[in-house]
């Protein structure tokens, strides 16, 4: 049935199965995120769609990326934004029909993008029909077993099986009504699959020819490191709470057995032609951690959340540059760059301004590797911090011991056109709130503008993508540069940084291609200003 319905919304299409003849083109494709409730809505219902998305391919296009990751579209009750899945094969009708996600594959591919989907296997939904079942099937019985259920600790069973927190606060236990507790690492609402269980295994292979059928050139698979768990489920031992987006070593992070997996699943993606790619996030202890889900068997890239965490500091980004390319080195793996994503502050805020972002950005375009970006972030957008209580949705915020419950804040729509909320994002508002302010910040105020944030980075895509070189490759050649100063050469490429509040007197290394900031005299380097130089 899966393979028939994909062939008959593909039949006739001329839909591509690459969009290109370069090999490995994620090697050091840029790709663009795009969060599909908050990036175009084309019903005016204030929620973004995929028909929206369809009609803004252009502008992605215009941009430069070579790629586009759609964050979960599937069909969910959306406790967690959607990465509570109901039906894997199944779009839900907020974003549309299946028929609109295959017209946005074809079209993609017909401008020469790529499209990765968000593929979410470490939990389902609780209205998952397996979990529906297993639930009223009862104790001992075979779906059950598809999941983690264990009878409770204590005299009556009234005390969860372990000491494991949700990554979203509270114990990652729910009891249901005969007595027996469910694991969710997440919301009570996204039960784990038990990974130890051939027909997980089964069905996710199926899942993954679905889409691939379709015309998908991968999958960004969501908690990559987080499908198995140690045997016998041993007691946390410990009150700290647990982090979203951290690299502590835990009994359900970081398994070595979520390698086999993504061996069984290489040869999946291996079955098609194009360079269909696996782009893990794996959030683990380390750089060399993360490069075990790149071995040449298993996954082709793992987000380089080290990079993401480092703060805007000279000597740390050096730092962890080095150790980045070092490590994906001997398993022959790209490295990625990203600075902001669906879950994080925006990283103009983190680093608290949007000079230094500005400068961030051409730092990660100018490295060695494929770089993600996030809607809004080629805006220049800031975090959103001063929602109301009323309208935030992430489930993380409603849990008093969780997380901060703030990644609503990245999530607010972007801004379009038009000196008004929602600015051209829809004609029904939006469904979070977005600020006055962002009137200034719209894709129509900023296209033509040579100082815009859209246009350095479209300046930038266009230089990356015209020199073919930049991407490519494994290292760079350091410079001698002054305190809080990064400098490097690729070839004739140069970039220098200045991550310091002040101006630095410095040689220039050529001619300037391209700067963050207003370059007056080209032997000094302005406060947190990066420019590219053709050495």
């Amino acid at each position: 049935m899966t393979q028939h319905l994909a062939d008959a919304l593909t039949s006739d299409s001329g839909l591509p199965t690459t969009t290109g003849t370069r090999p490995g083109w994620w090697r050091e494709a840029v790709i663009y995120q795009v969060y599909p409730r908050s990036f175009a809505d084309s019903n005016g219902d204030g929620m973004g769609d995929l028909e929206g998305i369809r009609s803004r391919l252009p502008y992605l296009k215009e941009l430069g990326v070579d790629a586009v990751w759609l964050s979960p579209f599937y069909a969910s009750p959306q406790a967690d934004a959607g990465y509570d899945v109901a039906d894997y094969r199944a779009i839900d009708p907020m974003f549309g029909t299946l028929h609109d996600a295959d017209a946005v594959i074809r079209e993609a591919h017909e401008l020469g993008l790529r499209i990765i989907v968000d593929l979410v296997p470490n939990h389902c939904s609780d209205q998952h029909e397996w979990f529906k079942q297993a639930l009223r099937e009862g104790p001992g019985t075979p779906l059950r077993e598809r999941f983690h259920f264990r009878p409770g600790q204590g005299d009556d069973g009234e005390l969860p099986p372990n000491d494991w927190e949700s990554i979203f606060g509270g114990p990652a236990w729910t009891r249901v009504a005969d007595g027996e507790w469910y694991l969710h690492l997440f919301a009570p609402e996204q039960p784990d699959f038990n990974w130890e269980h051939p027909a997980v295994q089964d069905e996710f292979r199926s899942i993954l020819r679905f889409w691939l059928d379709l015309g998908a050139d991968g999958f960004r698979i969501d908690v990559a490191h987080g499908l198995v768990k140690a045997p016998g489920l041993p007691d946390l031992g410990r009150d700290e709470q647990l982090k979203l987006l951290g690299n502590q070593v835990l009994p359900f992070f970081d398994q070595d057995g979520v390698h086999e997996i993504y061996r069984s699943w290489r040869l999946v993606l291996d079955e098609y032609a194009g360079d269909r790619i696996g782009v893990a996030e794996a959030w683990t202890p380390s750089a060399d951690r993360t490069a075990l889900y790149l071995r040449p068997d298993e996954l082709h890239q793992a987000f380089n959340f080290h990079y993401l965490s480092t703060g805007w500091d000279a000597e740390a980004l050096r730092a962890t540059i080095d150790e980045s390319l070092d490590s994906m080195r001997p398993v022959g793996a790209p490295t990625t760059w990203v600075l902001s994503n669906h879950d994080v502050v925006r990283h103009r805020t983190r680093f608290g301004s949007l000079e230094r972002a500005r400068a961030a950005a051409l730092l990660m375009l100018a490295l060695p590797g494929s770089a993600y970006v996030y809607q809004g972030e080629e805006l220049g957008l800031p975090e959103v911090v001063d929602l109301p209580d009323e309208v935030r949705q992430d489930p993380s915020f409603f849990k008093a011991n969780g997380q901060d419950g703030l990644r609503d804040g990245c999530r607010v729509p972007i801004p379009w056109s038009g000196d008004q909320a929602p600015y051209g994002f829809g004609e029904g508002g939006s469904w979070l709130p977005q600020p006055a302010e962002w009137a200034g910040l719209s894709v129509e105020v900023q296209t033509g503008d040579p100082a815009s944030t859209l246009e350095l980075y479209r300046a930038a895509l266009r230089i990356r993508r015209e020199r073919g070189d930049l991407g490519a490759g494994d290292a760079v050649e350091w410079l001698e540069a002054p305190e809080g100063v990064l400098a490097f050469r690729r070839g004739d490429f140069v970039c220098t940084v200045n991550t310091t509040r002040e101006p630095v007197r410095m040689p220039a290394p050529g001619t300037v291609l391209l700067a963050s900031g207003e370059v007056t005299d080209p032997g000094v380097l302005g406060a947190d200003t990066a420019v590219w130089w053709q050495g």
